[in-house]
């Protein structure tokens, strides 16, 4: 029996053995089909591929003109939650796997009878472990939703893409290529490439602004800062830094002679060293002015000659004076007349004493006597019979005009309706109001029925006193969002020609705007920038009442229709305006001393028109180019869905940039263009620039010294720089042109760009 109960035994186990081998290569084998699983995760999961069209939009968004930096911001977290979320799923499969079998194979050494009840609470509690992971995981998953609820997004900062002189390596071949390819289909295969391109372009540029703030601090200047830098934009320095830095603080007998108060006493030193020789780069050109407690009264007209040579005289004299151009007071004609006999200009007077005109001046000076005048002026103050300069709003028409009775409805209806800052499609707006709170007022105060009311505040909206906060209609009853011109917050923080409340004047018609704007720049470049336009007397300028009215004048662009303008129009009105403009941004926020002051300049100084903001980069690339990317940028100044792009022109104009002056000594001449002869004025302009130092040919070495100009905005002018070369050719002297095209014949011309000033052209 003992026997025979043995052998029973010993079959069992055997079988059981069988079994559990037979269990446990069927859990290999289950465990290689969730391994290759894990190794393919993602081609046909839901949750992967929701990711992967998260990052498709984002991409889309780019092109849709959203702020580069919510963009990357956005990628990042997606590319980050596609490769946690195969993690995770990878992980939790592997583990459980693991659990499994190795559970297994540890019941295989054990008795038969207990095998059975151990493998069945292990196979439990991997269950339950299992459930308790997902559990978690699905708690951290809601924590991490009802955050993102919690956190409600504000409004996206409209940052505008500006160029700010530095130059990115390894961007050129992009910039070169044509804009359908740089707008390509953003549906193709390599979405998740094109998504980690740009995040490493981000990477790569912050890196880059990282390294020059630190420099910055360290003391360390630009110039030395270029050569530190490898072909693909790297940052050398910073490299060593680091392990110098570490070398550093493995030596404690070094470490306790650390002192910030060094670096913040260089960084001083540094910025006192800076801007000394920035006061002296701009002091170099013309000397200060004599002290005179008297005063020089000059009279001119426009176009004058003779006026020019009045001009130049007391410059070089270094006497300041006050100009009175009869063309734009033409009230004080009959004060001329009735203190010197006539009407004639050029006339000079020191104080009270009328010199007279650009021959007795020379007699004087001639003689000797014009040094007795000075110095009576030196010392003399003037009497009350002495001419006195023109007074705030003489002979302007600016602010004057039939009453607007919208505006005054507009007003009184932002006075009595409630304006706070409302959530709306769970982002946050500041100083909104609704539609249903103005039908409410409308209706009341101006006696409509509610459809009649959605009418009237359709009309007032069309007059842009007020807009939806999305864009999403021009107006309808309910809880829509709306916010008054005045009251964005762009424009509150960034416009500069928009008065706080609403303008009660009736808008006047853009032609008549642009034909002031420009009477009034020739004049002030006449009287303010010398002979040659190339510099600029700024003190003069932003203290001249000629400047007060044009701000006065730049006021009543915030409603103005500008939609139905011409190429013309837009060429003239539009370049006057930004040489205006960037005389205006100087003058608030001063000479730009490095690329982070620069790009403030281009793209955060802006001007309300016709309801829309616009900075200098939107009107430089996103109008008179055409909407194209500044050098440098991935993104267009106008998205698609920006009503701004409706005035942008068909076709980049290549020779605008011979007449846009942004304040350096290497821009162009400073000059007004009118609307009938812009094109004449453009190629005079293209003329001046180029045969006077914007591209020189060195005959003996072969080699064209161009402009960083023709660099940056190359696609403009051709496909590849023999194309620019040849195209810019056109416009210099016969024979120079004849020159430089025999060199491009046989390829032998070199072509080396010109080192561009940043400095203020004073």
């Amino acid at each position: 029996m003992e026997n025979q109960h043995l052998s029973e035994t010993k079959a069992a186990s055997s079988q059981e053995v069988e079994k559990l081998q037979e269990d446990a290569s069927a859990i290999q084998i289950e465990d290689q089909e969730k391994e290759a699983k894990a190794q393919n995760i993602g081609h046909g999961d839901t949750e992967f591929d929701n990711k992967l069209d998260d990052i498709s939009d984002v991409i889309k968004d780019v092109k849709d003109g959203r702020t580069k930096s919510d963009t990357d911001a956005e990628i990042n977290d997606n590319v980050i939650g596609v490769s946690g979320l195969a993690q995770a799923k990878t992980e939790t499969e592997v583990e459980h796997v693991g659990q499994e079998y190795s559970g297994d194979k540890v019941e295989a050494g054990r008795d038969f009878e207990h095998k059975s009840e151990e493998k069945n609470l292990d196979d439990n509690s991997g269950q339950d472990d299992l459930a308790k992971e997902e559990n978690v995981g699905r708690g951290t998953e809601s924590t991490d939703m009802d955050q993102k609820t919690d956190e409600i997004p504000n409004e996206d900062s409209n940052l505008d893409p500006v160029f700010d002189g530095t130059e990115i390596p390894g961007m050129e071949a992009n910039r070169s290529t044509s804009i359908r390819k740089l707008d390509g289909d953003q549906g193709s295969p390599g979405v998740v490439e094109k998504a980690v391109a740009l995040k490493n372009l981000v990477k790569e540029k912050s890196a880059v602004a990282v390294s020059t703030m630190l420099r910055r601090l360290s003391g360390k200047s630009d110039e030395a800062a270029v050569d530190s830098f490898d072909d693909e934009g790297k940052d050398i320095s910073d490299i060593s830094e680091v392990n110098e830095a570490k070398l550093v603080s493995e030596k404690p007998a070094e470490k306790s002679a650390w002192n910030p108060l060094n670096y913040i006493k260089k960084s001083s030193d540094a910025d006192a060293v800076n801007k000394t020789g920035q006061k002296d780069s701009i002091t170099d050109g013309p000397p200060p002015p004599i002290a005179l407690k008297g005063r020089i009264i000059l009279y001119t007209k426009l176009g004058c000659q003779e006026s020019k040579i009045f001009r130049l005289f007391l410059r070089t004299k270094r006497l300041r004076y006050v100009e009175i151009n009869i063309d734009v007071y033409p009230g004080r004609k009959m004060e001329l007349e009735k203190i010197s006999g006539s009407t004639s200009v050029p006339k000079l007077f020191f104080n009270e004493i009328c010199i007279g005109g650009l021959s007795e001046l020379k007699n004087l000076d001639e003689s000797g006597k014009l040094d007795e005048k000075i110095d009576f002026l030196i010392t003399e103050a003037p009497l009350f019979e002495t001419p006195s300069p023109p007074f705030s709003g003489e002979d302007d028409i600016s602010s004057t005009g039939a009453v607007d009775e919208l505006a005054l409805i507009a007003r009184k209806m932002k006075e009595s309706i409630t304006v706070k800052d409302r959530l709306y499609k769970m982002r946050r707006f500041t100083n909104c109001f609704l539609g249903s709170d103005a039908l409410d007022f409308l209706s009341e105060d101006q006696y409509l029925e509610r459809p009649e009311a959605v009418e009237f505040a359709r009309k007032l909206a069309s007059k842009l006193f007020f807009r939806h906060v999305l864009d999403e209609n021009l107006f309808e009853d309910g809880n829509h969002v709306y916010r008054f011109l005045d009251d964005d917050p762009i424009v509150v923080s960034q416009c500069h020609n928009i008065p706080r409340g609403i303008a009660t004047v009736n808008p006047k018609p853009i032609a008549e705007i642009a034909s002031r704007l420009r009477f009034l720049a020739s004049a002030m470049f006449e009287a303010y920038a010398f002979e040659d336009g190339r510099r600029v007397d700024y003190t003069s300028l932003h203290g001249s009442e000629e400047f007060a009215r044009y701000l006065r004048i730049v006021e009543e662009l915030q409603r103005v229709e500008i939609w139905d303008m011409s190429r013309e129009e837009k060429l003239a009105f539009f370049i006057n305006l930004y040489n205006m403009m960037a005389i205006h941004a100087i003058s608030i926020l001063g000479h730009p001393e490095g690329t982070l002051e620069r790009r403030k300049l281009f793209g955060e100084f802006k001007y309300v028109i016709g309801g829309s903001t616009y900075s200098l980069s939107a009107i430089q690339n996103g109008i008179l180019r055409g909407n194209q990317r500044p050098p440098y940028n991935l993104k267009k100044p106008f998205g698609a869905k920006d009503k701004r792009s409706k005035m942008a022109l068909p076709y980049p104009e290549p020779l605008i940039h011979f007449a846009l002056v942004c304040g350096t000594r290497s821009g162009p001449a400073l000059r007004c263009y009118s609307p009938g002869k812009i094109d004449e004025e453009l190629l005079d302009a293209a003329r001046n620039f180029l045969r006077s130092g914007g591209l020189e040919i060195d005959l003996t070495a072969k080699v064209a010294h161009a402009s960083k100009i023709l660099k940056w905005y190359s696609i403009d002018f051709g496909k590849s720089e023999v194309e620019v070369i040849r195209h810019v050719s056109n416009y210099l002297d016969p024979a120079d042109s004849e020159i430089l095209l025999d060199l491009l014949a046989s390829s032998e011309l070199k072509v080396v760009y010109q080192p561009y000033d940043w400095g203020l052209n004073c």
